[in-house]
């Protein structure tokens, strides 16, 4: 396997990317995050990329947690500064694409690998994976979005119970909270999440960049507001080629061409 930290891997329309460093089980530092912003950005800003795929090196861990030498070499204002600043920042990056994204979630999801999860549209778990916020066995808690993401997410005495104790979560249970669509058998992990890719690469990616949005922001509006914007949204939609090329394959009994105009 190559010496580099994010490994980029087209296939067809689906822009996959590994975070490869499986001898510290994919722990993030600040190099590493910002290769993966570097290659995530160049899929984001690729007309021919329409999902990108997230997922770890090796068979233990997507990402299991950050760097805890690196974090106890520094002090607050030096970690505000830097690391706190670019994880924050590519997180946020992540979360907000209006691409379509999909977490291949191989191992151990654990403190920033529970936190980047929680950045993704869909998760997918293997079956042998496990999830957590153990920052609080370390003296620390979650400071990479993870308390603000996760009480949005599930129950907040579920997500409490996960913070204040720092316990690991099996696949099934991480599922029944509703932080992750299913879990599959390692072995089967890829299959699932690439086929899934491919159905939503199928999609317009110009509605699928409108939905997004809609979801998103709709989220963080009264209801009344939300409700307006998005009558908004369908109504750029209809604008587009897409929808009318949609509902003319439907009409002709053909499948659809999508173009994303």
């Amino acid at each position: 396997m190559s010496d580099a930290v994010i490994l980029t891997e087209l296939r067809g329309p689906i822009g996959l990317l590994t975070i490869n460093r499986p001898k510290t089980l994919n722990a993030l530092d600040v190099p590493t995050l910002l290769e993966l912003e570097k290659a995530f950005v160049a899929l984001e800003n690729d007309p021919a990329v329409r999902v990108i795929v997230l997922t770890g090196a090796g068979d233990r861990a997507f990402v299991a947690g950050g760097d805890i030498g690196d974090l106890d070499s520094r002090q607050g204002l030096a970690h505000y500064n830097e690391f706190a600043e670019v994880i924050h920042r590519v997180f946020r990056h992540i979360e907000e694409c209006d691409k379509p994204t999909i977490g291949a979630i191989n191992g151990w999801a654990l403190g920033g690998g529970t936190e980047i999860l929680l950045t993704l549209d869909i998760r997918i778990l293997a079956e042998e994976a496990k999830l957590g916020l153990p920052e609080i066995t370390l003296g620390l808690f979650p400071g990479a979005g993870g308390t603000q993401r996760i009480i949005r997410q599930i129950p907040l005495c579920r997500a409490k119970e996960l913070m204040f104790t720092g316990d690991q979560i099996k696949a099934s249970e991480a599922v029944a909270l509703g932080l992750a669509n299913r879990a599959v058998p390692r072995a089967q992990l890829m299959d699932e999440v690439m086929g899934l890719a491919e159905r939503i690469a199928q999609k317009s990616p110009l509605v699928l960049k409108m939905l997004k949005r809609s979801l998103k922001h709709g989220a963080d509006m009264p209801l009344p507001a939300a409700l307006a914007y998005e009558q908004s949204m369908i109504g750029l939609v209809l604008d587009a080629q897409d929808a009318h090329e949609g509902c003319r394959a439907f009409l002709e009994k053909r499948p659809a061409n999508f173009k994303g105009v």
